[in-house]
């Protein structure tokens, strides 16, 4: 692709984007989509932008659709990222479930990248369980969804190089929950096995994963336009059972969906409990 990205084929990427996965794309983010789109464009022999979104635009290439999306998909994110949203789940979510007794518990960690959100779900219910033996039933599960073919396939696979795994993780956390495998950690099968993947675009229909009783959709907001956050938190919404619970991220809010909340703080965090 050339370095000169026609202003014309800019503004037309930024709209096929938006409209195939939600996300935002700034108007100086040339430098961007050049160093992520370069590959994608050289094997498919695509000599420019505009052309790429042409042949995108025609519907009839669905691989190449995924890849454009998976290489401007963003996808930072570490051990129990923030912090709050863990405790929280684990000093006051999780002890109000077992007072309640409720079953089953349904977890949805939306935009889970390569699985760090999610699996650091999973070892906090275990932590829990083991502080409080039966406290919890056994009916726990974890839905990790994400628009990323390639992401999901990482998290799925549960293997993480050293970088990976010092970023966030207390070392008590890293023995008890990981197998050494060569230069990788692999996550252990209890905690991998809580946690079902699905590819899932925010922007379309998720009615078929159910009911939640917490919905973690976090630091992922931000990429959208306004009119696209508050439909994807209406139907949210929809899907998180009377007081169960939301959390954002921590530059995120509910906006106009913040009707159908109330606002909870514990410690230096919040999460956002729906009406009954």
């Amino acid at each position: 692709m050339s370095n000169a990205i026609k202003p014309a084929d800019y503004s037309a990427f930024q709209r096929y984007l938006e409209h195939a996965s939600g996300i935002v794309l700034g108007d100086n983010k040339h430098y961007l989509v050049t160093s992520r789109l370069n590959r994608i464009l050289k094997e498919h022999k695509i000599d420019r932008l505009g052309e790429l979104v042409k042949v995108l635009e025609t519907g009839r290439n669905r691989n190449l659709q995924t890849e454009v999306v998976d290489a401007m998909t963003t996808n930072e994110t570490s051990w129990f990222r923030d912090s709050h949203p863990y405790r929280i789940l684990q000093e006051a979510l999780l002890p109000d479930f077992s007072k309640a007794r409720r079953t089953p518990i349904r977890i949805w960690s939306a935009a889970c990248s390569s699985g760090q959100e999610p699996y650091s779900i999973s070892m906090v219910i275990d932590d829990f369980q083991r502080k409080n033996p039966g406290a919890l039933g056994s009916n726990i599960q974890i839905i990790a969804t994400d628009i990323s073919s390639s992401i999901l396939a990482k998290a799925k696979a549960a293997r993480y190089d050293n970088i990976a795994i010092g970023r966030g993780l207390a070392e008590d956390f890293k023995s008890r929950y990981f197998r050494k495998d060569g230069d990788q950690w692999e996550v252990i099968e209890p905690i991998r096995n809580r946690v079902q993947f699905r590819q899932i675009n925010l922007m379309q229909s998720y009615a078929l994963l159910g009911r939640f009783d917490i919905i973690f959709c976090r630091n992922v907001l931000i990429y959208f336009s306004g009119e696209a956050k508050q439909d994807i938190l209406e139907r949210m919404t929809s899907a998180i059972n009377q007081c169960g619970y939301l959390f954002l991220g921590g530059s995120e809010s509910p906006g106009n969906a913040g009707r159908h909340y109330d606002m909870e703080r514990h410690g230096g965090g919040m999460v956002y409990k729906r009406k009954s």
